[in-house]
């Protein structure tokens, strides 16, 4: 999956004019309940302004809190020009680079804003994948690094009809042994599947339902 795929396009996300006041800024942070916006010159991308950075200024501004937030524009403490995406990513990589934003924008190869990717839409992207979303049985387990495992593990998940609502695998490194956590719906077979897991020379560590 591509970053392009969870980003929030320009025309639903919550931006601000560079020429607008940090009071201004506050007050649409605070009507949006966010924590970062995008700063446009027009359809052009000039960085990030954050709830941190606006009190980071503040304490060393030496101005007064009115003059603070009504005199000083949102141009004059925007951040991160340089930081942002192109859209072409691959989304798991963003998680890292979300580690320090509440958002990163999207930009075309002429620097024209076309969206925002934030880290609350990445670590969403990253519960659906483990399945978090809906309820079942989660099993983890180890397996060998061989050829056909992982076809093995599909024939007996489909010879008991087994509906799998999340498949997610570890150590994809030169180990010989993989762990894999594999979440599927509670049915009556579940010991059943599970012995069939272990005869098949799958090991087993933990079973929990969620």
């Amino acid at each position: 999956m591509f970053v392009k795929s969870v980003m929030i396009p320009k025309f639903k996300s919550y931006t601000i004019d560079h020429d607008k006041t940090i009071k201004d800024a506050l007050e649409k942070l605070e009507e949006h309940q966010i924590d970062g916006l995008p700063v446009l010159e027009g359809d052009s991308y000039v960085g990030i302004i954050t709830r941190y950075g606006i009190y980071e200024n503040y304490f060393s501004a030496e101005q007064t809190k009115e003059d603070y937030l009504q005199k000083t524009l949102v141009k004059e403490i925007v951040t991160h020009k340089e930081h942002y995406l192109s859209g072409d990513e691959i989304f798991e990589s963003t998680l890292l680079d979300l580690k320090d934003f509440p958002l990163l924008a999207v930009l075309d190869d002429n620097q024209k804003f076309l969206g925002v990717v934030t880290r609350y839409d990445v670590l969403a992207q990253f519960q659906s994948a483990f399945g978090m979303n809906r309820p079942g049985v989660r099993i983890a387990f180890t397996s060998s690094e061989t050829e056909g495992r992982l076809a093995r593990l599909a024939d007996i998940a489909q010879h008991y009809h087994e509906q799998i609502i999340s498949l997610v695998t570890f150590d994809e490194t030169d180990r010989l042994i993989r762990r894999i956590v594999m979440k599927i719906e509670k049915k009556e077979n579940i010991d059943q599947f599970i012995e069939k897991l272990e005869n098949s020379g799958f090991r087993v560590l933990d079973v929990k339902e969620d």
